[in-house]
């Protein structure tokens, strides 16, 4: 674990002349990140966790360009390239023969077009090393659960009956947010997706000793089986000796069991459910010995993500949850903690918080609603039915894959492709982003934050 306070450099090396204390309840993903770039900002931060350890499902993640950016800003680039693997592209199959109706280069492609690479890593690797990073920046309560808030009071209440106050409170306690239930009640109540998640990480040891399944290690992509109403996806992580596998298939879950990620998944279940599927498939999921279960609900966007004291926001899928099929739920809770940090490296003066809460939800709330959008649309496009408009969708990755035989090139146009991997001007949109530039932007386009009144006297 990192002892000395790192010496990368963020935010142009600007930090906040007015030091807040800051609660982030959450310490997953985003509210780790979160405390990184706040603490940076040169803030107290407390991060309250109500599991006695600081760990993520074992699943993997596929890190984009928009999120790789930042973690090379961060300075964990090395450690990345480490745990990670570069998928040389992604493809797309059907389900019944396995042919590839559709491909798009990813490799140095993406870091060609997009100014930073793609990898795929495991969740625990990547909360591992933001933890390492943050470790400096923020003390870690383990074992804390909130079980209230008072806006008035910005402060938190504990199962054990402690209270802690701040300036700011940060709910980033994911889909069930205890923070939004509490601030935003009503808001945004889940609504089933109509679909569920089995996760499962093999071994790739296993794989190599077939010859079917080889190749799916020795050229790594991503690889993604399309079938009615359902899809798989499966790519390798952890310097390709694990191999990440996500499936999702109709809801069959208990309606009591929403919001769950974590539930033990019944193999022989999941098996039989895409049982017909072309022989790597099948053969994929006799590798299988334990999978978890998840049930996909959605929330509609909320319209504001700041209280009506301006003290407490939201971050990552507290506010804006994201269903897998666009792969940036991970990628938006960091752009949602580099906003918060860049912006809170301005801030001088009290009196100026809700000022900088509001530009957070304007500079993020447009932009994770898109990408939201986006999401659903893939589902639709993955579980179409055998029929004209599968064909049309096959037909249209199909045209997208001409001429594409190179790693370190995205052709142009394709716009609107069934493929949205093959769409450039999709692709500059969301992987092109770089959340700091965005609040660099805001601050230049607002030119003067009005000041404290007895400020302005100086």
């Amino acid at each position: 674990m990192v002892q000395d306070k790192p010496s990368v450099i963020l935010f142009d090396g600007r930090v906040a002349t007015h030091r807040l204390r800051i609660l982030i309840i959450g310490g997953g993903i985003a509210g780790i990140a979160a405390a990184f770039c706040l603490g940076k900002a040169g803030h107290d931060i407390t991060v309250v966790e109500a599991a006695p350890a600081a760990t993520e499902v074992g699943a993997g993640i596929q890190v984009t360009p928009n999120m790789s950016r930042l973690l090379i800003r961060w300075g964990m680039g090395e450690r990345l390239g480490e745990a990670g693997v570069k998928p040389l592209s992604v493809s797309f199959r059907r389900y019944s023969n396995g042919e590839r109706v559709g491909r798009s280069p990813f490799g140095t492609a993406m870091e060609f077009e997009y100014g930073a690479p793609y990898y795929h890593v495991h969740r625990a690797d990547l909360l591992g090393m933001l933890l390492e990073i943050a470790a400096p920046y923020m003390t870690l309560r383990l074992g804390s659960r909130v079980i209230s808030l008072n806006a008035q009071a910005v402060s938190a209440t504990l199962a054990s009956g402690e209270v802690l106050y701040a300036d700011v409170i940060l709910g980033a306690d994911g889909i069930k947010s205890t923070t939004r239930q509490s601030i935003f009640a009503g808001l945004s109540d889940p609504v089933p997706s109509g679909d569920s998640v089995y996760r499962a990480i093999l071994p790739t040891a296993k794989m190599m000793k077939d010859p079917l399944l080889k190749p799916l290690i020795s050229v790594p992509e991503v690889t993604c089986w399309m079938g009615p109403g359902k899809h798989v996806v499966g790519y390798c992580v952890r310097g390709a000796t694990e191999y990440n596998l996500v499936l999702l298939c109709p809801d069959t879950m208990e309606s009591d069991s929403s919001d769950s990620w974590t539930a033990k998944g019944d193999v022989e279940e999941m098996r039989s459910t895409y049982r017909g599927w072309e022989p790597r498939v099948e053969k994929l999921l006799q590798l299988v010995e334990t999978a978890t279960m998840g049930k996909l609900v959605v929330r509609r966007p909320l319209t504001t993500w700041v209280d009506s004291t301006r003290r407490i926001t939201l971050i990552g899928d507290a506010c804006h949850p994201m269903l897998p099929y666009r792969a940036q739920g991970a990628a938006m809770a960091l752009e949602d903690a580099a906003v918060l940090g860049n912006i809170f490296s301005r801030l001088s003066h009290k009196d100026h918080i809700g000022q900088f809460l509001d530009a957070y939800q304007q500079i993020r709330i447009g932009r994770t609603t898109s990408t939201q959008a986006a999401s659903w649309s893939n589902r639709k496009t993955f579980h179409l039915p055998d029929g004209p408009a599968q064909e049309l969708r096959d037909q249209s990755m199909r045209l997208a894959m001409v001429g594409v035989p190179r790693e370190d090139s995205i052709p142009e146009g394709h716009k609107g492709n069934a493929n949205m991997w093959a769409d450039k001007e999709k692709n500059l949109e969301q992987f092109g982003y770089d959340a700091d530039e965005a609040v660099n932007e805001w601050w230049r386009k607002q030119r003067t934050i009005p000041l404290h009144p007895e400020l302005s006297k100086l």
